[in-house]
């Protein structure tokens, strides 16, 4: 057993043992990131998940849990997919400006207002 518990062992009140598959992934000084994870999947579930993938996936595969459940958390009706919509909303917005300002710029070339001088930059 080790001497400090994580933070899956601490909220389940149980002893975390020296192979716990919790302890790299969720520290006992971030208690949150289980309980967000443990309300959203349950225990024995991120458990088998943890376990069905290979070690050095496994730190990767407890973020994504861990991102996923805060989100839908925080926003019951889309999670992630409205973090991830909205952004997608923003890159559009995004690209439509420097569409628009490509098209300017090519319109200034074209008319011979601006000319392109390397040795400025």
């Amino acid at each position: 057993m080790s001497s400090t518990r994580c933070a899956a062992c601490k909220q389940l009140r149980r002893k975390c043992p020296s192979d716990c598959i919790f302890l790299p992934y969720f520290p006992p000084n971030n208690p949150q990131r289980f309980s967000y994870v443990h309300r959203i999947y349950g225990a024995s579930n991120v458990g088998k998940m943890l376990q069905q993938v290979e070690e050095h996936q496994r730190g990767d595969v407890a973020d994504s849990l861990y991102y996923e459940a805060y989100y839908r958390i925080k926003d019951p009706v889309y999670g992630c997919v409205g973090i991830i919509t909205v952004l997608h909303e923003e890159t559009y917005h995004v690209q439509c400006q420097l569409a628009k300002v490509q098209a300017q710029i090519d319109l200034l070339y074209q008319n011979r207002l601006y000319t392109f001088d390397p040795s400025f930059y």
